[in-house]
């Protein structure tokens, strides 16, 4: 049963439900960045020429407005450019998108200046993107500390949707109703969405309570959709037959190509990086434990095909000589360093080989062994879902979940995995790499 809250003027609901919060968030955090670029104007202005305003000083006056107009400009275009960088869950205030703002900014006044020939100062720009850069950073440090939330009710059976939602940074869980109940329901407090499973067999006043939300003004909304925005999964309860994933699939099937170039490409151009890497990685390898350096195991891979995955060694040879078994997170079998390896994702950098001969991608669902994969096909549903790409290095499961050491726990993973093959972009890729560099500078994986 929901908890009983304040009741509201209708005033008071309009207000809040005119935008949906994600948008609310991005026109907010736009705004800001607005402000920040004027207050870094006029304090560049300041310190540079000693004038409030940089029309007001001598040794510019009012030539130097349009150089200002595409510094406010350039924030504006840009945000609005750069807004798919949020993914296509929460979003959160990203340093990254922040330095894309700046970068971004700063090639407009170029391209600008460029076509257009209007009077440009050095020391006003410099001064002025410096002191936006700071003020970008020091922005997005702030709301990173209390991160906005969204108040939800949910109306679903399922518990353990509605616990999972909970433990969300995003989420302030206003209760949960009962969708059997035959109890008087309170009114929700403004600006509350309201969240329905839509699995579950309403009683006529549930129904009638959500009807009256609608009605009322307030954001009603599928559970399925609510949590898998705030949690980055899929909900495997909700789906019938797996064309939930293949249907977005076919909409994004116009990005492949690009992922399979952009693989390369990367690969090609941090060359210099990995190479010396790797050497020094199987130099450690080798004098850890007797055995070769690179482990090889086939693999499924793109539509159930197996192929050979390559890894730097991180156990015993012969440990699974009486069969495999799923990695655990403080394995007996793991070498002297391996489980640094492991953390700080260095042993799959033999992979790299199978991303270019086209076996993987760099970011895609982990590659399975096959044993494992027979089991879970008839244990799990939908787990083939995950092989309609191409498996990765890195994955949007990989950057959220530690080792699957069960079969509950790779249930968890798939509907990760399940998440990305639905929602597969350039800036969703973009997100994980980055992720997963951070692991690697950090030995934070688990």
């Amino acid at each position: 049963m929901i908890r009983h809250g304040a009741r509201y003027g209708t005033e008071d609901v309009t207000v809040g439900s005119i935008l949906p919060m994600r948008t609310r968030f991005l026109v907010s955090m736009a705004l800001i960045d607005v402000l920040l670029m004027a207050a870094a104007v006029v304090a560049a202005s300041v310190i540079a020429f000693g004038a409030v305003l940089p029309w007001e000083a001598p040794r510019l006056g009012a030539q130097v407005i349009p150089l200002v107009g595409v510094l406010a400009g350039g924030v504006i275009v840009t945000s609005l450019a750069t807004a798919g960088m949020s993914g296509p869950g929460v979003p959160r205030p990203s340093y990254g998108r922040g330095v894309a703002i700046v970068l971004g900014t700063l090639m407009l006044v170029s391209v600008t200046q460029f076509l257009f020939r209007y009077y440009y100062s050095l020391l006003l720009t410099v001064w002025t993107m410096g002191l936006f850069s700071a003020g970008v950073i020091l922005h997005r440090f702030v709301r990173r500390l209390r991160p906005w939330t969204e108040r939800l009710a949910v109306v679903t059976s399922e518990k353990h949707l509605a616990d999972q939602l909970a433990e969300s940074d995003h989420v302030e869980m206003a209760g949960v109703i009962d969708p059997q109940t035959e109890s008087d329901l309170v009114p929700l407090d403004a600006g509350t969405t309201l969240a329905v499973d839509m699995r579950a067999v309403l009683t006529d006043r549930v129904a009638q309570f959500v009807s009256s939300c609608d009605i009322a003004g307030f954001a009603v909304r599928p559970l399925a959709s609510v949590y898998e925005e705030h949690t980055g999964r899929i909900p495997l309860v909700h789906l019938a037959e797996g064309w939930e994933i293949t249907t977005p699939l076919v909409r994004t099937s116009v990005f492949l190509p690009g992922k399979r170039l952009l693989d390369v490409v990367l690969i090609g151009l941090t060359a210099p990086v990995w190479i010396p890497l790797m050497a020094a990685v199987a130099l450690a390898v080798r004098v850890s434990s007797p055995g070769p350096v690179i482990f090889s195991q086939r693999r499924i891979g793109l539509n159930g095909q197996p192929f050979t995955l390559r890894k730097f060694r991180t156990m015993y040879v012969g440990a699974e000589d009486d069969g495999p078994k799923l990695a655990k997170e403080n394995d007996a079998r793991i070498v002297r360093g391996g489980a640094f390896l492991r953390k700080s994702r260095l042993d799959e950098l033999p992979q790299l080989w199978n991303v270019l001969i086209g076996d993987m991608s760099l970011v895609g669902p982990r590659a399975e062994q096959i044993p494992f994969v027979r089991q879970f096909r008839r244990r799990i549903p939908f787990y083939d879902q995950r092989h309609l790409v191409r498996p990765g290095i890195t994955g949007w499961a990989q950057v959220n979940f530690r080792y699957a050491e069960s079969a509950a726990e790779t249930i968890d993973k798939l509907s990760y995995d399940l998440y990305y093959v639905k929602h597969m972009s350039p800036m969703l890729d973009l997100q994980i790499l980055w992720k997963t560099v951070w692991t690697v500078l950090t030995a934070s994986g688990r």
